[in-house]
């Protein structure tokens, strides 16, 4: 995959999966993963699931310096 693609694929991750985390603990109206009926019980796991793979996407992409 090409540098910019998964940029942006780790930030869209973490831009979801943070605010799941800290509607969880904070309880504020905030991210999409809450949103979803589906998922009722399991934000917190659909959060994670979420930041884990946002660093890992965002941290290759850091890697990939001259590509």
């Amino acid at each position: 995959m090409r540098k910019p693609v998964l940029e942006v694929l780790g930030f869209l991750a973490l831009a979801q999966g943070v605010p799941g985390l800290l509607h969880e603990w904070v309880h504020r109206d905030m991210g999409l993963v809450r949103r979803l009926g589906v998922l009722d019980g399991y934000e917190v796991h659909a959060s994670v699931a979420l930041v884990v793979p946002g660093i890992a996407l965002s941290a290759r992409a850091g890697s990939r310096e001259g590509n």
